[in-house]
């Protein structure tokens, strides 16, 4: 969830059997927060519905810088899920860092967050963000992999989540939802 998605009924989507959890876009980059973040957490969190946050990771940035700004956006909270870092091309800057050069700044992203909330991060892949890094290989933490209808079959390791959805409608949101699929 995102401020994409506008002002979400969060009491109307936790009246849904098939929502056990939302994950809400808190950060990105050094400097971005998500302006409906705070509204969201507190919603989510009021109707009950398990929650996590995630910050879209910038190529661009340093880790240090990105992580600071996460943890300034999202609350500590000891029932929150793992925080989630967000890692694909799409809407990303142009500039590409050499793999050494991003899982350095991306260890230090992941370090700082899980020292803060101590629990592991999710990472959150594309095929061809994996495929032009290999971060599922090199980095051991449950993974959240996007494959849209059918389950993923990549990654170094199973899917701990699966985005198996991005247009999803759920009573209380206006608008397309991404549709996630937790591994039990």
């Amino acid at each position: 969830m995102s401020h994409h998605q506008g002002v979400i009924d969060w009491t109307a989507v936790a009246r849904q059997r098939q929502v056990d959890f939302a994950y809400i876009k808190a950060s990105e980059g050094g400097t971005s927060r998500d302006p409906m973040f705070e509204v969201n957490w507190k919603g989510a969190g009021a109707a009950g519905i398990a929650r996590g946050a995630y910050h879209y990771f910038s190529l661009c940035t340093p880790g240090d810088v990105q992580a600071a700004n996460f943890i300034a956006a999202v609350p500590g909270d000891g029932n929150m899920l793992a925080p989630a870092v967000d890692l694909e091309f799409g809407g990303n800057c142009a500039d590409r860092p050499e793999p050494e050069a991003l899982f350095v700044e991306l260890m230090i992203f992941i370090r700082a967050v899980e020292t803060r909330y101590r629990q592991p991060v999710v990472l959150y892949l594309t095929r061809e963000f994996d495929s032009g890094y290999g971060v599922s290989a090199r980095i051991h933490r449950r993974l959240w992999l996007r494959s849209i209808f059918r389950e993923p079959k990549w990654g170094a390791r199973p899917w701990a989540i699966w985005q198996a959805s991005s247009f999803r409608s759920v009573p209380g949101i206006e608008g397309r939802v991404d549709w996630n699929v937790w591994r039990p």
